[in-house]
């Protein structure tokens, strides 16, 4: 299947790797001329604009847009909407707040363009192991783009979730959830770290990996922390920054009057790792990074 995709850094551009090597033929487009060449040597077709790679598309064309969620967003759509036609696809693939999801889609659908907001979970391991989707606008689109999505997830790993803005409303609680479990893996490794006993933590997180009840990717991936930093994560900065996800689920929580005290109270230890240092939020930032590539402070 042919198709296009904008932003080609730390996810798309693995997304692109996936894809090519699955046999789709993908063009790619980047305000980054270097991440169009990475596109193009893992054998896309790179793009010089983003009317190039509308016009290198054959209709009904099929755009994917992986940007950051917010301004650049809403202007790489805005600039796209003049170059697609009647039964186009569009897709948003990045964290974007569900109600611009709704927005951006009533505005396709008075052209006759189809959206679809994607939850994309998988960080930089997708290449390895593949994406996790949230899908949420018009069936007949998401069956359309079935063939891609099945190439970038895991087996099971998409589901069509519902109307427009319902794949990016997923996303954000998925990614609310993630800030408490990490909080709370953060929480017990302070307490471990601070016990009058020498304890192996990288020894801890891989025993806890093996048949208990708290067994997770995030313990595997703690451990490699652990075996990359030393038990102390000593480099890593006790600086935990958020993505937007756990605030925008917190006030919708307050909307609807959904108790959310877990979320909400993890949202605002990562407020407070801004101001105090605590063994908890190197953990948290390490996980971060292992997990989805996100920069971390070093010391």
């Amino acid at each position: 299947m042919k198709m296009g995709l904008i932003g080609l850094g730390r996810m798309g551009g693995n997304m692109v790797r996936r894809l090519v090597q699955d046999g789709h033929d993908v063009v790619g487009y980047d305000l980054a001329a270097d991440n169009v060449k990475q596109a193009e040597e893992a054998g896309a077709e790179g793009a010089d604009s983003l009317e190039a790679l509308v016009e290198a598309l054959e209709t009904p064309r099929v755009v994917w847009v992986m940007v950051p969620h917010g301004e650049p967003t809403r202007s790489t759509i805005e600039k796209l909407l003049p170059h697609l036609e009647t039964e186009d696809i569009l897709i948003d693939g990045g964290n974007s707040h569900y109600t611009d999801s709704i927005a951006h889609a009533k505005v396709c659908a008075e052209r006759g363009i189809h959206f679809l907001d994607i939850g994309v979970s998988g960080g930089v391991w997708g290449l390895k192991i593949g994406y996790c989707m949230m899908i949420g606008g018009p069936h007949e689109a998401f069956e359309r783009v079935e063939p891609i999505l099945s190439t970038l997830a895991p087996e099971d790993g998409y589901a069509h979730v519902g109307p427009s803005g319902a794949g990016h409303f997923v996303k954000m609680v998925h990614n609310a959830i993630e800030y408490a479990m990490l909080q709370a893996i953060g929480e017990g490794f302070g307490c471990l770290d601070a016990s009058d006993w020498d304890l192996d933590l990288k020894q801890i997180a891989s025993v806890w990996r093996h048949g208990s009840v708290i067994r997770c990717w995030l313990l595997e991936l703690l451990e490699d922390a652990f075996e990359e930093e030393g038990n102390d994560l000593g480099d890593i900065a006790p600086y935990v920054d958020d993505s937007g996800t756990g605030r925008w689920t917190v006030d919708y929580a307050l909307e609807k009057a959904v108790p959310v005290p877990a979320i909400a109270t993890a949202l605002f230890e990562r407020f407070d790792s801004r101001t105090e240092e605590r063994f908890a939020y190197r953990t948290i930032a390490a996980l971060r990074n292992q997990f989805g590539g996100h920069a971390v402070r070093k010391e």
